[in-house]
């Protein structure tokens, strides 16, 4: 099993990075995970950065299954985020690819390119924070699978 997280920017906060390393090793006792950090762009044309950080997270999931992580994406509780993660590894055999864009948001082509939109909330949270959230429902849906003690 193989997990490819692709962000955009790089996480700069101590804290965040401790917390990101923490849910990484917990998830590698269940599956292979890759962060794959896309350059966040910061010019002053919104809609630029939007576009070039679209290509490039285009470029980096060609051949696999992507899931955008939106706002306007589906919500769903652990319980089914876990039965979703194990039947796709189960049925598919393309790359499983989960995308986190920048502040700035996801370009329509991603939204587009992408197999499914999943929301965690209709609140705004920080990139950054995001990644963290992420990591630990990957985390939590691998002890859900495999009946560990941590999902309550």
């Amino acid at each position: 099993m193989e997990i490819n997280l692709v962000c955009v920017g790089k996480i700069k906060e101590k804290y965040l990075r401790n917390a990101i390393d923490e849910y990484v090793k917990r998830i590698q006792g269940f599956a292979r995970i890759n962060i794959i950090e896309i350059k966040e762009r910061n010019s002053d044309d919104f809609l630029k950065n939007l576009r070039e950080e679209g290509t490039d997270i285009i470029n980096a999931v060609l051949d696999g299954y992507v899931i955008a992580l939106e706002i306007n994406g589906e919500n769903m509780d652990s319980i089914i985020f876990s039965e979703q993660i194990e039947q796709y590894f189960l049925y598919n055999t393309k790359k499983l690819f989960f995308v986190i864009g920048s502040s700035c948001g996801l370009d329509n082509e991603v939204i587009k390119r992408s197999n499914r939109s999943l929301s965690f909330s209709k609140m705004t949270f920080p990139h950054q924070l995001m990644r963290v959230i992420f990591l630990e429902q990957i985390y939590r849906a691998f002890s859900i699978i495999n009946n560990k003690k941590y999902h309550k």
